[in-house]
């Protein structure tokens, strides 16, 4: 009795597909478009920090600042290759999106 209750829910679990609601598409668009210009901006300052970090050791001779200016771009890159990577990973393991 039990067994055939739980293969009826667990077969209506499996037709569950997660929908916004009327309207909401358009917000969700305007945020995360938001949020792409907004972590576009972020590398864009990193990049210029971290050059500003190796020419201000560079003419101050602190050659630990320069260092950090190159470790600073190296992982600004690393993040951007993560940043467009990581999304068709997730997208890849979730599949559909139904539960």
């Amino acid at each position: 009795m039990t067994t055939t209750a739980s293969n009826t829910l667990a077969s209506l679990a499996a037709q569950i597909c997660p929908v916004a609601p009327p309207g909401a598409q358009q917000y969700a668009d305007q945020l995360m478009g938001y949020l792409l210009w907004g972590v576009g901006l972020l590398f864009i300052l990193g990049v210029v920090v971290g050059i500003g970090a190796i020419v201000g050791g560079r003419a101050f001779s602190m050659p630990h600042a320069s260092k950090a200016g190159v470790v600073g771009i190296v992982l600004v890159f690393a993040a951007i290759i993560g940043y467009l990577v990581l999304p068709g990973i997730v997208r890849a393991m979730t599949g559909s999106g139904c539960v």
